[in-house]
């Protein structure tokens, strides 16, 4: 008789970013292994922290409950005999209590653990009778196998153990989209895509730092099959997870050319590194629709050494100028707390990054992760950071507690005005009429949010933030004894928001403005005196359509 094995993730979220990936590449080589076909019945399971019945049970202190009785109910068989978690920073005490009441139920079940927190701290993990450490096909498999063959007379902790790409790309292959372990359906906003491992650099608050230099990269032929899939399931989005995915120009030049011809009409975001961006490539990321990023992380070069990462401003700056000219869409990431920065050289960062025009400014608080080589150092940096998952810091000898919260209220503040309040189009052209750098404008407003109590973390709609961000232009105006200025801030904030709306899917958008609307729509309004010195003033209503053209309502 068949022997049961269920994949178990939790998600930090509902998102198209988080997809139970990791454990469907495993639980995926685990079935397609021909010592296992016959003998196992293979299940994912997944749930969300987001999904209804979790924020329940964890109000009632019952999650672990939750999981095993999930886990055992998808299970092939009514029963569990091996239970597998996917363990991350943020489902690590989690797993731990559902692997607990397992084994209440089931002594004989066995529990495996395995993901990027056990091979971190591989001696963090217990209550697991396995922790699998590093890629987990070959390893997983090899180690079920070994349990059924009553051959498997090691210790509990599976090694580590570099697998050649060649070798590896074998144990992921079909994969968990062509063989059916996740099917796309099953996400409806979008899909995780893994082009290949490994990451030529070795920032060191990465997991990366310490693995491999070498990038394994899958084969074309699944490329295209996978492709191939998210057409014929009609995919909307594709999150690349290549951590450098123009680290080899000629491949990535390759599959940007077969995207363009199997999915022309799904959008993909990928994350790159601007020292590799050339004017070739930035043509051909037009060719289809997507979104880059690029972890910029800070733009002090002696920051940035002590995490083992260079910066070179000029050529950054120019190869970012070659995705503008082209009209490609982009956003950068920022860390505050890093090793020798302070609060003073976190916003002149953010003033380099937004100064670039920049889709989305991400800012996060740095993380010292276990498994790292900046957790080794962290002594010597003389970081104070939290001994549980997230692990953030706390304090650093340049960035104290005090320092790390308005850096933390800034990056909701940013996060809320700039990200979703969709200000790139006219953000830089208000703080150079305010002449006002780019952080400062960010601060205030984030200062100004707090005296009106206004909840900026707050999941809010476009219109709300939209009509916030107005409500702070004006006091912002008022103060500076520049009111008649604010019509006209006004009608292109309104006019560029509708474009947006358009851009996201709505049929039509209507709005008044106190300016014609081919001036506020023309380059013109990036210079806020010489628009309102020129554009010619005209009070109307309109209603703008989804080829974005425009209809007078009267």
């Amino acid at each position: 008789m068949k022997k049961s094995c269920v994949f178990f993730t939790l998600l930090i979220e509902t998102s198209p970013q988080s997809i139970p990936l990791g454990s469907a590449c495993v639980a995926s080589a685990v079935k397609n292994d021909p010592r296992l076909k016959e003998l196992l019945d293979v299940k994912l399971v997944w749930l969300s922290k987001e999904d209804e019945e979790y924020v329940k049970s964890e109000k009632e202190g019952t999650v672990g409950k939750l999981i095993a009785r999930k886990m055992i109910e998808n299970s092939p068989l009514g029963k569990i005999d091996f239970a597998c978690f996917s363990v991350y920073v943020w489902n690590h005490k989690e797993s731990e209590e559902a692997c607990k009441i397992l084994k209440e139920i089931n002594p004989d079940c066995i529990t495996i653990c395995g993901g990027p927190e056990v091979t971190a701290n591989p001696l963090g993990m217990t209550g697991f009778d396995y922790t699998v450490s590093g890629e987990g096909e070959k390893q997983n498999s090899d180690l079920i196998y070994s349990l059924l063959s009553e051959a498997f007379a090691d210790g509990k902790f599976i090694e580590n153990k570099e697998i050649p790409g060649e070798e590896l790309m074998s144990w992921c292959f079909p994969g968990p989209y062509l063989d059916g372990t996740i099917n796309p359906d099953d996400f409806q906003c979008g899909v995780l895509w893994e082009l290949s491992r490994g990451c030529p650099f070795k920032c060191s608050y990465c997991f990366e730092s310490k693995g491999s230099k070498k990038v394994k990269y899958f084969p074309m032929e699944k490329i295209e099959k996978e492709l191939d899939l998210f057409r014929q399931k009609k995919v909307r989005q594709v999150f690349v997870l290549d951590p450098t995915y123009n680290a080899d120009k000629k491949r990535a030049l390759e599959i940007l050319k077969l995207i363009a011809r199997k999915t022309p009409d799904t959008f993909y975001y990928f994350e790159a590194r601007a020292e590799f961006i050339d004017r070739e490539l930035a043509k051909a990321f037009t060719k289809i629709p997507c979104c880059l990023q690029f972890g910029l992380q800070s733009t002090n070069e002696k920051v940035l050494k002590n995490v083992n990462r260079s910066f070179d401003r000029q050529v950054f700056t120019r190869n970012i100028g070659f995705l503008n000219d082209a009209g490609v869409i982009f956003g950068f990431d920022l860390i505050f707390g890093l090793p020798g920065d302070n609060i003073s050289g976190f916003f002149t960062s953010v003033d380099f990054a937004l100064k670039l025009y920049p889709n989305n400014l991400e800012t996060f608080c740095l993380s010292v992760l276990p498994g790292t080589m900046l957790f080794d150092q962290a002594k010597d940096f003389g970081l104070v950071f939290q001994e549980k998952a997230p692990y953030r810091i706390l304090s650093t000898p340049t960035f104290g507690q005090e320092d790390l919260l308005k850096a933390q209220d800034f990056s909701t503040a940013c996060n809320y005005f700039y990200n979703d309040g969709r200000a790139v189009p006219w953000f830089m052209a208000l703080c150079g009429f305010l002449k006002m750098e780019p952080s400062v404008f960010i601060n205030n407003f984030s200062l100004w949010a707090e005296r009106k109590k206004i909840d900026l973390s707050c999941k809010s709609s476009f219109d709300q933030i939209e009509k916030t961000q107005l409500d702070f232009i004006g006091e912002l105006l008022n103060q500076k004894s520049l009111n008649q200025y604010y019509s006209a801030v006004k009608s292109i904030v309104l006019l560029n928001g509708a474009f947006s709306k358009i851009t996201d899917g709505e049929k039509s958008v209507v709005i008044s403005l106190d300016y014609a609307p081919e001036d506020t729509a023309s380059p013109l309004a990036q210079d806020i005196k010489q628009f309102v010195k020129y554009a010619s003033k005209k009070k109307c209503r309109i209603r703008i359509k989804q080829d974005f053209s425009y209809d007078f309502i009267k």
